[in-house]
């Protein structure tokens, strides 16, 4: 990770990383002196999705075997044998887009842009729906295209997006954190996405998004909660605006976005970072009021992101209460601030539905690219263009990752933990690994003595509809009849009582310290964030130093305090006291004796479901 991203860390006060003040004005938002001096870049040639300019014909990057993008030249009335052909290779690009698949229609394989004629276009897209009927999936025509050569009849390219009809519950799921600074219109924005009404411009439309009543007396969001937003396999899209309940968007969606609603004011930080390391969110959205531009957490927020290396996309919200001018203003605030060294993003502002489906594919393929869109939860003023954004983006894994994970031993992430009546122990979380099915038997801990303890997995519900199976990187709720939920708490894994998990009291990272107003070294205390880890922990050394200073690297030995936690090599460290925040990764652990099961009448751990809180 590039340590210049300690430059989004900027604490309230103003201060900068070396902990001098930075004068930041309207004209200059990133905090870079006015008067350095710049080489003019050139302007840049937008082409239809990342066409390579060429002097003679444009072009799309080659077609790869992997992925679930085909190219094809045209598809006119193909012989028995080829039509096979052409549907065993829609189910391979629709088992590597896990349901979905791009088809660019009057495209070469090694992408030249040929075109075909009205004629053969028709026939053609056709061909393509005989193919998507056969494999039990849904055609929609994304977007047409003409090439311009010259020809004596117009030559045009299409491109379609094949979704699978959903079966047994086995829709695509991507979950989307939202981030961004206090009264950005976070809330509001989904309540509005996900309810189907405009907002009043006081704040209804996000009513039914808060959890606790400060939350609804304030307006701020203090907790993380969860909204869904269905795509069917038609692309049009399912929300309670026609559904009553989750449990019937589930049923006509072929494609689930799940937004995780996160705080965006500054004491509810510990909540933000939580739910972004917990929940394993595919993609953030930062919000940033028009009215405001970038204030507050706004910064921060992105900076979190990016040291978590979660793709970020921007959406400007509030235009209704600001001039054009204004909104101008916000979107090259925020251009300069993602072009800056610590961010090297490439903006994208999204103004048509061709900018929004291009956006979509590049966001996927680019790690750089980052999407902004403009628009107004009171006029609705472009949230086509974000429906038209969530119901194309594709996933970030394939199918092959998919099967690798399913095949791995059970690996549940405890993230929440509720008492329900009549139903007795219920936790929620994400499974990193294997395949859980209804009636398992599994392990949780571990304890404060590093034990773990049998249950067995009664009912399991995702997006409050019943689920029979749940496979790896999805999110559910676990019933567990009555196990005592006093042995539980956050941060637990339920695991395949055949795992030989890794539980620890000290382990070494390589950090990087992206802020600190003095100097970092032994005995200093921090909350650590590893997964759904979050618990206080002393450095117990600083390897090859003395102490740390902002920006500055080093190998750094922890020690939990209160209890022994499961970990693995290799995962991400972030960690924070105050304005104190670094982020690494773990490079050693120094496991306890090897854990062993609860026996079923050892006495009571007493072991607290309340972390560091």
């Amino acid at each position: 990770m590039d340590a210049r991203v300690s430059e989004l860390f900027v604490s309230e006060n103003g201060h900068n990383c070396s902990g001098s003040r930075t004068e930041v004005n309207p004209g200059n938002a990133c905090g870079q002196n006015p008067a350095t001096k710049r080489k003019k870049k050139r302007p840049i040639t937008r082409h239809f999705r990342s066409f390579k300019p060429s002097h003679s014909t444009p072009y799309l990057p080659p077609e790869v075997e992997e992925g679930n993008i085909e190219y094809k030249l045209k598809l006119v009335d193909p012989t028995q044998s080829r039509f096979e052909h052409l549907v065993t290779q829609m189910k391979w690009r629709l088992q590597e887009g896990r349901g979905e698949a791009v088809y660019q229609i009057g495209v070469e394989d090694n992408g030249m842009l040929v075109g075909l004629s009205e004629q053969d276009m028709k026939a053609s897209l056709t061909t393509l729906h005989k193919m998507a009927e056969k494999v039990g999936a849904d055609i929609t025509i994304l977007r047409h295209a003409q090439v311009d050569y010259d020809a004596d009849q117009p030559l045009t390219i299409a491109e379609a997006l094949i979704r699978k009809v959903p079966d047994d519950q086995q829709f695509l799921d991507l979950r989307v954190a939202v981030l961004g600074n206090v009264d950005s219109g976070k809330s509001t924005l989904l309540g509005v996405l996900t309810q189907g009404e405009l907002d009043n411009g006081r704040g209804r439309a996000r009513l039914n998004l808060f959890r606790h009543l400060h939350e609804i007396q304030t307006g701020r969001t203090s907790s993380i909660s969860f909204e869904i937003l269905g795509f069917n396999s038609k692309g049009e899209v399912v929300n309670y605006s026609e559904s009553r309940t989750a449990e019937e968007i589930c049923e006509s969606a072929s494609k689930m976005i799940t937004f995780i609603d996160l705080a965006g004011h500054h004491k509810y930080l510990k909540t933000t970072i939580f739910g972004l390391t917990s929940y394993c969110p595919d993609f953030a959205m930062l919000v940033v009021g028009a009215n405001t531009g970038i204030a507050g957490t706004t910064r921060e927020h992105l900076g979190l992101a990016m040291a978590l290396k979660v793709p970020i996309f921007m959406v400007i919200s509030k235009v209704d209460l600001c001039s054009r001018a204004t909104v101008e203003r916000t979107v090259r605030q925020l251009e300069r601030l993602l072009k800056q060294p610590g961010c090297n993003k490439v903006p994208m502002v999204v103004a048509s539905t061709d900018d929004a489906v291009a956006a979509a594919q590049q966001f996927a393929q680019s790690p750089n690219v980052t999407p902004v869109f403009t628009a107004s939860s009171v006029s609705g003023e472009n949230l086509d263009l974000l429906k038209v954004f969530f119901n194309i983006i594709p996933p970030l894994s394939n199918s092959k990752q998919q099967e690798e994970l399913m095949q791995q031993l059970t690996e549940f992430q405890v993230d929440e933990i509720y008492t329900v009546p009549e139903v007795g122990t219920v936790v929620g979380g994400t499974l990193y690994s294997g395949i859980c099915r209804e009636g398992d038997d599994l392990v949780v801990g571990p304890s404060e003595l590093g034990r773990f303890h049998k249950l067995t997995v009664g009912s399991i519900q995702r997006n409050r509809s019943a689920c029979r199976v749940l496979r790896a990187g999805q999110a559910a709720t676990l019933a567990l009849g009555n196990f005592d939920r006093t042995l539980l708490r956050k941060g637990m894994v339920m695991v395949s009582p055949e795992m030989d998990p890794t539980i620890c009291w000290i382990f070494e990272a390589e950090i990087v310290l992206l802020f600190h107003t003095k100097t970092f070294h032994k005995g200093f205390q921090v909350t650590v964030h590893i997964g759904n880890v979050r618990q206080t922990a002393t450095v117990e050394a600083v390897y090859g130093k003395e102490e740390l200073r902002t920006g500055e690297k080093a190998g750094v030995q922890f020690k939990f305090l209160k209890h022994p936690e499961y970990l693995k090599m290799g995962a991400k460290v972030f960690f924070r006291e105050g304005v104190t925040k670094g982020i690494g990764h773990i490079t050693k652990l120094h496991p306890i004796a090897r854990y062993r099961h609860e026996p079923e009448s050892d006495e009571d751990d007493d072991d607290d479901d309340d972390d560091e809180d």
